[in-house]
């Protein structure tokens, strides 16, 4: 059984986290004395039904705002998938938790109110969509309810919103008329929008297609582990375990190991304690090699015939998480995947408003939740695509080297 995980955004008070409480009540996802709790703080705030938004609004700033602050995680299956849910803020200055959330999402659904139509976050959880290339967008509009389901109404948000998706290159969207507080259209079809034809969210959420969003074409196997149990019964055992991040390997493959440049063949492959002759994303695997040559973790293995950028020099789109701005000369660690080196920001070329897509030149710093892009200088090369073109090896995290604390999240050009 797959796993869908998706992301919910826009507007505070658009009914994100309402949304996420309807569709695990009404999939019967809630174990029982997880209901009882939120029935009874719904009591506390003297409402007449179960306040269905407390299911993921954790935080007790959040609860005492109706806002929600941070990225709230659920998990949920039906007998046709799993799924991992993350609640965004909406706020402008979350930015970098929204980032965060869907850094890795399968699909978003961003919430639209039916009443303000196409607003600022709107768009701007439509921009940071685009920047992350997250395959597959469903435009929920909300609170159908409140404008007594009118079509004409859902009509011009459609066409509205089909102009941003147009300008940002988005594909892959749907349209869906939802009343999250009342149900309609979450799990079952409602009966008050006859005129809508698709189908529901949840069963939009079961039968959305995730397989071809692993890019099976590029082949990457950056080295986690390195096996050797120097025991005599495994005196010559050597293997190489990670993550096949993307594409496709098979026993007898000319590699090369990155960022040295060593080149040797596949001899082969274990899968789940079994040798098989190849192995496809995103399986864990074992990997052996015919040559004995220097593999660590942090290496990259990848077809000879088939190589990604090997640099010092990097320019990258960069989120900003931090309260200290980031600044030319500022020296972090560059995570990306099992790969870390020392690096120095050299240059900011750019911030970009995230409203407009403006271009603000001749900047000093970047602030939090500002997005830019900037220069890095590695102190070793390192092995990457970009994010456009294979976003499992292009993206990347910049961390605090007196801290530890990630800082920035980078979109490797």
């Amino acid at each position: 059984m797959d796993i869908l995980r998706f992301i919910t955004a826009g507007s505070v008070d658009d009914g994100k986290s309402t949304l996420i409480g309807r569709l695990l009540y009404d999939s019967k996802s809630i174990m029982i004395d997880h209901l009882t709790a939120i029935q009874q703080q719904t009591k506390h705030k003297a409402l007449g039904e179960i306040d269905l938004a407390l299911l993921t609004d954790g935080l007790r700033a959040e609860r005492e705002q109706g806002i929600t602050i941070d990225v709230a995680y659920k998990y949920f299956s039906t007998p046709a998938r799993k799924f991992i849910i993350a609640d965004a803020p909406g706020h402008v200055q979350y930015t970098r938790n929204m980032v965060t959330g869907a850094s890795n999402a399968n699909l978003i659904i961003i919430l639209i109110d039916a009443r303000n139509g196409v607003v600022e976050q709107t768009k701007r959880h439509s921009i940071i969509a685009a920047l992350l290339k997250i395959p597959h967008v469903i435009i929920a509009i909300n609170k159908m309810d409140m404008v007594d389901y009118s079509e004409d109404t859902f009509n011009n948000i459609v066409i509205d919103y089909a102009a941003v998706a147009e300008s940002l290159g988005l594909n892959n969207i749907t349209y869906l008329p939802i009343s999250a507080l009342n149900g309609d259209n979450i799990v079952e079809k409602s009966e008050l929008l006859s005129w809508y034809d698709g189908p529901s969210l949840l069963s939009l959420l079961e039968n959305i297609s995730i397989h071809q969003d692993v890019n099976l074409n590029i082949t990457r196997f950056p080295v986690q582990y390195v096996i050797r149990p120097q025991s005599p019964e495994w005196h010559d055992y050597r293997g190489y375990v990670g993550k096949l991040i993307s594409g496709v390997l098979k026993q007898g493959d000319a590699v090369t190991v990155l960022p040295e440049g060593l080149t040797t063949t596949i001899d082969y492959i274990e899968h789940n304690g079994k040798k098989v002759n190849e192995a496809f994303a995103p399986q864990s695997i074992v990997l052996h090699l015919k040559d004995d040559i220097d593999v660590s973790r942090g290496n990259l293995i990848v077809p000879s015939h088939q190589l990604p950028t090997v640099s010092k020099e990097i320019t990258t789109l960069i989120c900003w998480m931090d309260a200290k701005p980031l600044q030319k000369g500022n020296r972090y660690w560059l995570q990306i995947n099992s790969t870390m080196v020392k690096c120095m920001v050299c240059e900011i070329q750019y911030a970009l408003d995230v409203n407009t897509l403006e271009q603000k030149n001749n900047v000093s710093y970047i602030g939090l939740n500002e997005i830019a892009k900037i220069v890095l200088k590695t102190a070793s090369p390192l092995a990457f695509d970009s994010y456009n073109t294979l976003s499992a090896n292009g993206g990347a995290i910049l961390i605090d080297e007196a801290t530890n604390v990630t800082v920035g999240a980078c979109m490797l050009q």
